[in-house]
């Protein structure tokens, strides 16, 4: 029986898993290594986030970005310097072989709790054992598709992360659905690869990130405005800085600011190459859509005024974000799934201080915290944050399990880690 099985290995999976490894902790990982960076973005997207605040996390500060970028060249972290999604995600792997052991690509696909831990049964019916389970699966379980879109069929109407490349859509007709960066780079992708793509978003206007302060500053500007891994600006620097305190507020305020807190908005480096190519049906909400007998899309929209407006499409980029919601992750177990207390007002678990859930040993990761800390543990930032205290957490519920249980002392070095396809380690 493991120490502790971690399903996810993007950013908040590898950073949980290394700082495990790091504490002496028996861990094992499961799941494709970047796997939503890799193959659920577009091919020339880019990371909204500085290089600086892209990190992993390792308990020594070891393995960043920028030490990747220096040895093996072809891109600069530096402040201001968008890093393309697809260096992103090879930093991941060089990340994972430094400081993460052996990755078992296998899915998980039923978590089930037993005395003493968890079962894990993977895609090939394989049943691992574990005392703790961190669930850091990343967003895909999570995207959100406006449920007007639900009679289009797959071939006409698609997620935002449902394409590596936008070479398809050449030629076509594409309307994208929302006003957020995912939204705008998508749209400005598409007229890129060939394509006629047109934005509706209930949003009246679009909203722009300004250029990044240089980092260097006089102390009084700091001051008035200090940078953080999200942005400057001291509201930006308490989500990012201080989720602890956002656990802390009243969960009413809690959900009114992830609801209006860093809310959609385009990248500055993004904005020349969208506007002026991209059409837009700003304030225009959707309220109907339905198949065409010569196989395109029927919009019905309301426009501003209330006027009802029809848009012919041949093709529909929901680009609608994610909700974290524990109905929607299906690997868990009902008696798990049914059981977890959820923040109040959401559908997302409620958490402890140390990531954990209501069923000890049960800690989470990510988008599905976000509703207890705050706005930061939806972006990679985050994972330095949350990887030390959620390790914290589990070395604590290791020590209070009974039984001959081997207690983690932090190890010398960091394992030199590998992938694997079969299990193992």
């Amino acid at each position: 029986m493991h120490d502790l099985a971690v399903i996810g290995a993007g950013p908040y999976g590898l950073s949980v898993a290394a700082h495990a490894a790091a504490a002496g902790i028996d861990v094992r990982v499961f799941g494709r290594v970047m796997d939503s960076w890799r193959h659920h973005m577009p091919e020339g997207m880019y990371l909204k986030s500085e290089p600086w605040s892209s990190n992993l996390s390792h308990p020594g500060g070891e393995h960043t970005l920028g030490e990747y970028a220096v040895a093996h060249g072809g891109f600069e972290a530096s402040h201001g310097r968008p890093v393309p999604v697809g260096t992103f995600a090879d930093y991941g792997g060089w990340f994972a072989g430094r400081a993460v052991p052996a990755v078992d690509e296998r899915t998980v696909t039923r978590l089930v709790p037993e005395a003493g831990g968890f079962v894990l049964r993977t895609g090939d019916g394989e049943e691992i054992r574990a005392r703790t389970v961190a669930l850091a699966v990343g967003v895909l379980p999570f995207r959100e598709m406006p449920d007007v879109l639900a009679p289009l069929p797959a071939e006409l109407c698609s997620h935002s992360t449902g394409h590596g490349d936008l070479g398809r859509f050449a030629g076509t007709d594409v309307t994208v659905v929302g006003a957020g960066q995912a939204a705008l780079e998508t749209a400005a992708l598409l007229a890129e690869a060939g394509a006629r793509p047109q934005l509706v978003a209930r949003a009246r206007r679009i909203r722009w990130n300004t250029l990044p302060a240089p980092l260097e500053r006089p102390l009084l500007t700091s001051l008035r405005t200090p940078h953080s891994g999200l942005g400057t600006g001291w509201s930006t620097w308490v989500w990012a800085e201080l989720p602890w305190a956002v656990r802390r507020l009243p969960a009413a305020t809690r959900r009114r600011r992830a609801d209006t807190a860093l809310g959609p908005a385009g990248a500055w480096w993004l904005r020349e190459r969208y506007e002026g190519r991209v059409p837009e049906l700003l304030g225009h909400v959707l309220r109907g859509a339905r198949v065409r007998s010569d196989g395109r899309v029927r919009l019905e929209l309301r426009g501003p005024d209330g006027t009802a407006r029809a848009l012919d499409t041949g093709h529909v980029v929901a680009a609608t974000g994610f909700t974290p919601d524990l109905t929607r992750l299906e690997l868990l177990d009902d008696s798990l799934g049914h059981t977890l207390r959820l923040s109040p007002g959401t559908s997302a678990p409620e958490l402890s201080g140390a990531f954990e859930t209501s069923h000890p040993g049960l800690f989470v990761a990510g988008l599905l915290s976000a509703p207890t800390f705050g706005p930061a543990m939806r972006f990679v930032h985050g994972a330095s944050w949350a990887a030390p205290r959620l390790v914290a957490g589990v070395r604590r519920r290791l020590r209070g399990r009974t039984g001959a249980i081997r207690v983690p002392r932090p190890a010398t070095a960091p394992g030199t880690g590998a992938v694997s396809r079969t299990g193992g380690r």
